[in-house]
């Protein structure tokens, strides 16, 4: 799958440190330059440019930023000269920093790693804070969350290419025997309200069923689970999820759902999210276009105006300003 930023064919490592070099030297600072160069060079290049920076000015390039840019432009530049396990390793220790930890940050980044990236992400953490990951994802989550959150920090998704169809219809099965079918169908004896459960039993084997095939079966499986969960229980898995459950744990396993489905559908709507209403998460805006870059920026683009409309790089045009805006639209394209 494409992303918006590719290698650049006339790659010059030792002009380009020039040209930020000189971006940066005297009175004022030339974001434009800075712009130019971050936003049209792939991870690789700009990785390359930090060490060529170092050799040629004995100057660490993120620290000279630090002195000249300020606020979000500054934190999507540093962001950018990181390599995608320190980034998102970053992003996790943001997540779960200071009061209150950002559930949704945690689940964007677990839900959208495959198995090689997860073990990529958790050495990166132990490199940079020398602490361990799984330790602090268990300190910072409780509940029913944190048993999720540690299922998909394993990093054992079956990623195999085949698909059993009986399997499938079995696990769709006991999806739904385990959710919404638990009470039976008599009608003289429905169901409790919307997430009411008869006991704590059910309640631990509904979740327990649904963290086990959730984050274990491989994705290309558990398309063919979900077709075959909708034609047994008449309605959209996602539907049955947010009618039982709520809060983290939801947000949990609907993240999981959308992203086997559609992965650049998931982001899109992710954008959005990070955009509507008053106000910004630049945190999210940052990590999603950083982060998706160079991996699925086409697709995502695509689904966003397909969903919304209006062009993901229109929103971002009305949503930001200045120099972060201009960075963050050289990005997307």
């Amino acid at each position: 799958m494409p992303g918006t930023i590719t290698p650049a064919a006339d790659f010059n490592a030792e002009k380009d440190c020039q040209e930020l070099r000189n971006a940066m030297k005297g009175l004022g600072t030339n974001e434009a330059k800075i712009i130019n160069v971050l936003g049209n060079r792939s991870r690789d290049q700009r990785l390359e440019i930090v060490v060529k920076f170092k050799t040629m000015y004995g100057k660490d390039l993120i620290a000279e930023l630090k002195s000249e840019l300020s606020a979000n432009f500054l934190r999507l530049c540093k962001c950018m000269l990181l390599s995608i396990p320190q980034f998102l390793a970053k992003e996790l220790k943001r997540a779960m920093k200071g009061s209150g930890t950002d559930e949704r940050a945690l689940v964007e980044i677990l839900v959208g790693l495959d198995n090689k990236g997860i073990m990529e992400v958790k050495r990166a953490y132990k490199a940079t804070f020398e602490a361990d990951l799984e330790r602090e994802i268990v300190s910072e989550t409780s509940g029913d969350f944190k048993r999720l959150a540690l299922s998909l920090l394993q990093g054992h998704r079956d990623e195999s290419e085949t698909v059993d169809k009986e399997v499938a219809k079995e696990d769709a099965m006991e999806l739904f025997n385990a959710g919404i079918n638990r009470f039976g169908t008599d009608e003289s004896n429905p169901p409790f309200p919307v997430g009411v459960f008869r006991n704590t039993l059910q309640t631990r084997r509904y979740e327990e069923t649904f963290n086990s095939i959730l984050c274990s079966r491989s994705y290309r499986h558990l398309k063919m689970v979900f077709a075959e969960y909708k034609l047994v229980a008449g309605e959209d898995i996602e539907k049955s999820i947010r009618s039982e459950m709520s809060g983290e744990l939801e947000l949990g396993f609907i993240s999981i759902v959308k992203r086997i489905k559609n992965t650049p559908t998931y982001f899109a709507e992710e954008l959005y999210k990070s955009m509507k209403g008053l106000g910004t998460d630049d945190d999210q805006l940052v990590r999603i276009l950083v982060w998706r870059s160079e991996i699925d920026m086409v697709e995502i683009k695509g689904a966003f105006q397909s969903l919304y409309g209006k062009s993901l790089h229109d929103f971002i045009k009305e949503d930001t300003s200045g120099d972060f805006r201009s960075l963050l639209l050289t990005i997307v394209k």
